[in-house]
């Protein structure tokens, strides 16, 4: 098969919808900031208030650790990263989650959830004499959208990734119960849940802890980019709307109700960023076909654009695409693979790595076996190279998609400032010395997935400097927060068990 210039030509024709230039990052980041100062204050779906002001997150990350943490984890979603030595990880295991769970009643979910708690509870009574009759105090992590009144309590909201779980369940009491049908007959101790959050307040949580504070910098968001994408920042009560303000709220010392900054899980993904995203013509084709196949078609664009869980069906697509329209290949002769919804995965994508042509030939081959395809069908290198192109487009347009977002959030949270004016200062800068807000990150995909993190911080360097030039007053960096899911829920139980303040 020619591997010519004119086939590299029309390669680079065919993939022009991806192409995303910074111009359009800037615009969509400020289409962006509009979109969620108007979630915040009017969409009662997303942009949702946690009981947890800052009177608990700013003082947490001064503080000692709290007791010792025994976690049950029930993730698909794991990165490597070294624990924080102030974060005692004691007992640990993971299940993936099974496919068949996702669609399982509520029942069948919660009473494997147990059982996966109960098992690391059962290890660490055999190996620390813990007593049956000793109450455990527990602090969850759930990864899906919550309302919570309190900080022990969470009700369940509509799910994405698979899940076909309903709406408005009390997620605490289905969590005991299917932990106290697995200690039954094992005498196990109780347990008493402490803490409830998103995996993106835990890892806000987390983040602060680790990352601490000093007029040089702070912690301002926790970022979930994995099977899914989420992001979670601290938000005064004024940017939201009244029936988002929780009834009971702890205040720092001399703090105004008003000023009161609580923890704001976004789902930025769900529904009202589909209309910068539009307007901006970076919804493509092959984006709206991902969605129309989907469980809940038009639900969570930007996860499809930006996540693990979307990124390879993604690729896929537009590989049968180019075979098909630019290759001229009969779709009936591809590899079986080739022709399933998420045939190809994100995993395998972020393995796809050039320049050697023949090793990416051989790695097709061996996901996508020719034995599998009918003839005429075979993997050659110019194919190898067009999946790299394609590869590197989709990772490219989510760094941008991304990064535009973070910086939208940081503006809305007031971390970063909306003016020009370069004599503008957020709080805590010293003289020209920029003071550095920390975003902490987590999920496999923006850490494996081609050169995703690095684009996305380099994208986020150029919006800086396009806002406010070689000197801004803040600057912005991604730092790694691995596994804030787990030690933000045992943060957060060992401070609610430990807050004493003043309520309003």
């Amino acid at each position: 098969m020619d591997s010519g210039f004119q086939s590299q030509e029309s390669l680079e024709d065919f993939l022009a919808p991806m192409r995303i230039n910074f111009n359009t990052i800037h615009d969509l980041s400020s289409a962006f900031y509009s979109t969620f100062v108007d979630l915040a204050a009017n969409n009662l779906e997303q942009f949702l208030p946690t009981p947890i002001s800052e009177s608990i997150l700013r003082p947490v990350s001064q503080t000692g650790q709290g007791s010792p943490l025994a976690n049950g984890v029930a993730s698909t979603d794991s990165t490597d990263g070294a624990s924080s030595p102030r974060v005692s990880r004691l007992k640990e295991r993971s299940w993936p989650i099974a496919e068949p769970l996702k669609s399982m009643d509520t029942t069948h979910l919660f009473d494997w959830i147990g059982e996966c708690i109960a098992a690391v509870v059962a290890e660490a009574c055999r190996d620390w004499s813990i007593p049956p009759d000793r109450e455990i105090p527990l602090g969850i992590t759930f990864s899906f959208p919550m309302v919570q009144r309190s900080l022990s309590e969470a009700t369940l909201m509509a799910m994405g990734k698979g899940f076909v779980l309903k709406s408005n369940l009390e997620i605490g009491p289905l969590l005991l119960e299917g932990y106290d049908k697995a200690r039954r007959g094992a005498r196990l101790p109780p347990l008493r849940i402490t803490a409830i959050a998103n995996d993106s307040v835990s890892t806000l949580v987390s983040f602060i802890y680790e990352y601490g504070e000093s007029e040089h910098g702070k912690g301002s968001m926790g970022l979930i980019v994995g099977t899914g994408c989420n992001a979670t920042v601290p938000l005064k009560l004024a940017r939201l709307h009244e029936s988002k303000r929780p009834p009971v709220v702890s205040l720092l010392p001399g703090e105004s109700l008003d000023d009161v900054r609580i923890a704001v899980n976004t789902e930025w993904s769900i529904n009202g960023t589909a209309a910068p995203l539009r307007k901006l013509g970076l919804v493509t084709d092959w984006d709206a076909a991902l969605d129309a196949a989907g469980e809940v078609p038009g639900f969570q664009p930007l996860e499809y654009m930006t996540a693990g869980r979307y990124l390879g069906e993604l690729g896929r697509l537009i590989l049968v695409d180019y075979l098909q329209r630019i290759l001229n290949l009969a779709p009936d002769t591809f590899p079986t693979a080739l022709a399933k919804r998420f045939g190809v995965t994100t995993t395998f994508l972020s393995k796809y790595k050039g320049p050697d042509l023949s090793t990416l030939a051989g790695l097709l081959e061996s996901e996508f076996p020719a034995s599998t395809a009918r003839p005429p069908f075979e993997w050659t290198e110019e194919m190898a190279a067009s999946l790299f192109t394609i590869t590197k487009a989709v990772q490219t347009r989510a760094a941008g998609i991304l990064a535009a977002a973070i910086i939208a959030l940081l503006k809305v949270s007031e971390d970063i400032p909306t003016s020009k004016d370069p004599t503008t200062r957020t709080d805590g800068s010293n003289g020209d010395t920029a003071r550095v807000i920390g975003v902490g990150y987590t999920g496999g995909c923006i850490v494996h997935f081609q050169d995703y993190l690095a684009d996305t911080q380099g994208f986020v360097d150029g919006l800086m400097e396009r806002e406010f030039g070689t000197s801004p007053p803040v600057r912005v960096v991604l730092s790694p927060c691995h596994d804030g899911g787990i030690k933000g829920a045992g943060i957060l139980a060992a401070a609610a068990q430990s807050s004493m303040r003043t309520k309003t």
